[in-house]
């Protein structure tokens, strides 16, 4: 779900991706545990670390936690100053229209319902009976507490390796 320089991909090259266990930014999820600042709370259901999902970007900015990292059209990529992320990743989406998109969980950030990076799928399915898989083919489920936003979740050998809070309706990514 983190990349940079690569916006969308269409549904083959993705299930190639998810299938081969890499990140849409072409990261393994090994790389991803050494290059995410380990943090606490909690992923949703609004938002995190003060960032809330639909915020614009004005006012995302006014928090002063977030730093911008890359910009195109409809979205710009941003990190939240106390997560950065590596060179091709990004922490947070921040849509024209829509506002603040989508959030990626830092590892040790956990969601109310106990879920974080490195949990199992049988973990994920135990907290959230309600998952679906995603038309690209990633566990997605709606936000408890939260009917416009989902959580969004990529595995590797039965456990998460990424995960983000992302509006419904966002239109930065897949």
């Amino acid at each position: 779900m983190k990349h940079a320089v690569v916006r969308r991909l269409g549904r083959p090259a993705l299930v190639v991706a998810l299938a081969a266990g890499v990140l849409w930014g072409g990261v393994a999820p090994a790389a991803v545990a050494a290059s995410t600042a380990y943090a606490t709370g909690t992923l949703g259901p609004y938002g995190y670390g003060g960032v809330k999902l639909g915020m614009s970007a004005k006012q995302a900015r006014a928090t002063k936690k977030i730093v911008s990292k890359a910009s195109w059209s409809p979205c710009t990529g941003w990190d939240l100053k106390a997560h950065p992320t590596g060179r091709d990743e990004v922490g947070l989406y921040i849509s024209k229209r829509r506002g603040v998109a989508m959030i990626f969980a830092p590892k040790g950030v956990m969601t109310p319902q106990g879920i974080g990076i490195g949990s199992t799928e049988a973990e994920l399915k135990d907290a959230y009976p309600k998952l679906k898989q995603s038309a690209s083919g990633y566990p997605v489920v709606t936000v408890p507490g939260n009917r416009k936003a989902s959580y969004r979740f990529l595995l590797s050998r039965g456990r998460i390796y990424e995960m983000a809070l992302a509006l419904n309706n966002q239109d930065c990514t897949n």
